[in-house]
């Protein structure tokens, strides 16, 4: 056209600067830019707007020693405000900083439109500058242009960022006195900000409301459920979308595979699974980061592994999963190669990923190769040291029996520990049989958190064990009269698309009868094959009779009984368990997995047990200490 000596009009720019953002060509933009300024244009409004939303598309913001510069100067030869000059001149100590293309297009603009300020709100929101964004809703209040939906939904993610749930309802308030609360992006950003702001029940409140519901407003009001622990709910409103026929996308699955990784419904992760194949998703590098996640919580390591060795592309949250999972399942070599062959990638590890490598160390007694990761964290990788790696060192080194060592290191922390920090060496005291140390460290658990349930009950056994019983008698009747209550020991099992679950000592399933019958039986079985129950946890002063009977109605057996007779020969049994198996369990449920001839999957609030033909398919080196460490005292149903 510019061949034929045809120029374009204010018309013809706006459909260029577009095509120049879609292309991602800043440099042909600029040229366009200075076309439009050369012919004089620069001051039509749709021009001025398509300027806007290029520029904002191409923003990049580059972090100098706390200084915010912004790359593009296309107009940096123009004269500043004396306003703009003012506020440069402010920056102390700082580099001189660039306005970005986006505002100084705004600054020269003599009239402007909702759409130019919805432009650089958007822009300023979206980039992290969210000051700046809401100094631009007040400016342009008080320039008279009424907000937009576009507006709102642009501003209420900040809120969900700075988690101000208060001004977020203001901004609710706003939309419904001005008719936009129906909008569906509206609707779908108030779920996310109360989401966010953890009230998950307002976020359904919005939902229940919207007059129509997109694939937008579904996946927020999902992820929002599974972000709030509500599980469940997530999952009950996943199977609702599909029946209102709205088709998942990419975020529908990476929203709901940590609810059925939390609640460990495998079958239900399977079925998503094969929806994800069939759907073509199983490409995208979250949501087979999430299957490899999701398959390894729910005991099918193999199954998890499988999926990350056919990922095209891995990235660092994949390679953080698949290592956390052998970790859990007690494959310590195998993650720290994982790890070490993630590095050779060159794929950087992330503060999670040391977490899972000091997991595998701890469950593998690697006491000299953690150091050598927890010393390289922050040297090469610049990550300083959390709570989390501070509890995992102190907890390997509680497992090696170096207890002084360990006091010292969490004494030393360059952070204030919190009382599961104290809690580990606790629970190493109590495996050691130091008293005199576990005295100590649990004046300091309750200098930071009194009502620590896990120390009195650990503190109360460790006296116990020690044959000081008015010491133990005064834990338990301290927490009694404080009204502290030990977590009730539970387990749960996925039978036939439902979840059966047991408490200690429980008697109200369906079918207890039968229950107790095949226990019964199998108790019979296992003691002829050499079964000796151990009651010297038991620390109550009942009869024998009465230890082993507290023994026999634990929650896993109660589960993996009705998991027998309620599945065909040769299934694989996977129960979950939410406090640490006890030792005589773990002794009991591997010689039943040699009678029953069955693999038997306990995952505890620890990590996964594998059994097998009378064995533990991953024998840890210090599995003993696993067991007993943590508030497990095999009298789990008299508290």
């Amino acid at each position: 056209m510019r061949g034929f000596g045809v120029y374009p009009d204010h018309r013809m720019f706006p459909f260029v600067l577009k095509a120049c953002a879609f292309l991602k060509n800043l440099r042909l933009g600029e040229s366009i830019h200075g076309c439009i300024i050369r012919l004089g244009l620069d001051f039509d409004l749709f021009t001025g707007n398509a300027l806007l939303n290029m520029y904002a598309k191409f923003r990049s913001i580059e972090v100098n020693g706390g200084c915010k510069v912004f790359t593009f100067n296309m107009l940096d030869g123009m004269p500043k405000s004396d306003e703009l000059c003012k506020r440069l001149a402010q920056e102390k100590g700082k580099s001189v900083i660039q306005l970005d293309s986006v505002t100084k297009v705004f600054k020269m603009m003599q009239k402007r439109d909702v759409v130019s300020w919805n432009t650089v709100i958007a822009g300023n929101a979206q980039n992290g500058m969210y000051e700046e964004a809401l100094r631009m809703v007040r400016e342009m209040g008080n320039a008279n242009v009424k907000p937009d939906s576009f507006t709102l939904s642009s501003v209420l993610p900040i809120f969900a960022e700075y988690v101000d749930v208060m001004k977020g309802k203001e901004i609710h308030g706003y939309a419904i006195r001005h008719r936009f609360d129906s909008d569906w992006y509206i609707g779908s950003s108030l779920i996310d900000m109360y989401a966010n702001c953890a009230q998950i029940e307002d976020s359904c409140r919005v939902f229940n409301l919207l007059p129509q519901r997109d694939d937008i407003s579904w996946n927020s009001i999902i992820a929002g459920c599974v972000q709030n622990g509500m599980f469940d709910e997530g999952l009950k409103l996943f199977r609702q979308m599909l029946m209102a026929k709205v088709k998942p996308r990419e975020v529908s699955f990476s929203s709901i595979m940590p609810a059925c990784a939390y609640l460990t419904t495998l079958h239900l992760g399977k079925q998503l699974h094969g929806y994800i194949i069939r759907g073509g998703f199983d490409g995208n590098v979250f949501i087979a980061s999430s299957l490899v996640d999701m398959y390894a919580k729910c005991g099918n390591i193999k199954a998890a592994r499988w999926v990350f060795d056919h990922m095209e592309h891995r990235d660092m949250v994949s390679w953080t999963a698949i290592i956390m999972g052998h970790a859990m399942h007690g494959h310590a070599h195998d993650a720290l190669s994982l790890f070490k062959q993630m590095e050779m990638d060159g794929v950087k590890p992330n503060y999670i990923s040391f977490i899972a490598v000091f997991t595998a160390c701890s469950h593998a007694g690697l006491t000299d190769e953690a150091w050598r990761y927890f010393n390289s964290m922050s040297q090469n990788h610049g990550i300083t040291p959390g709570l989390e790696h501070y509890a995992a060192m102190a907890d390997l080194l509680g497992r090696a029996g170096k207890l002084e060592e360990a006091y010292e290191f969490i004494s030393s922390m360059h952070i204030t520990p919190t009382g599961s920090i104290w809690s580990t060496l606790l629970s190493a005291c109590r495996v050691h049989k130091n008293l005199e140390l576990a005295e100590k460290v649990v004046k300091e658990i309750f200098k930071v958190d009194p009502q620590n349930v896990g120390a009195y009950i650990l503190m109360s056994n460790i006296y116990a064990a020690a044959r000081r019983w008015k010491d133990a008698a005064k834990m338990r009747i301290f927490m009694k009269k404080k009204g502290i209550r030990k977590e009730p020991a539970c387990s749960w099992i996925e039978v036939k698309n439902s979840i059966h679950t047991f408490i200690s000592g429980d008697k109200s399933h369906p079918l207890y009868n039968r229950i107790y019958k095949a226990l019964k039986d199998l108790l019979e079985q296992i003691e002829r094959e050499g079964y000796i129950p151990d009651t010297s946890e038991v620390f109550h002063d009942v009869e024998e009779e009465q230890k082993k009977y507290l023994l026999f109605s634990h929650s896993e057996r109660l589960a993996l009984a009705f998991g027998i007779i309620s599945t065909p020969a040769g299934t694989t049994i996977r129960i979950t368990k939410n406090i640490r198996v006890c030792v005589d369990c773990h002794t009991a449920i591997k010689f039943m997995s040699k009678i029953v001839q069955r693999e038997i999957i306990v995952r505890d609030n620890s990590r996964f047990h594998h059994f097998k033909d009378g064995k533990l398919r991953v024998q840890s080196y210090m599995q003993f200490f696993t067991l007993v460490s943590m508030g497990e005292d095999c009298s789990e149903n008299l508290w």
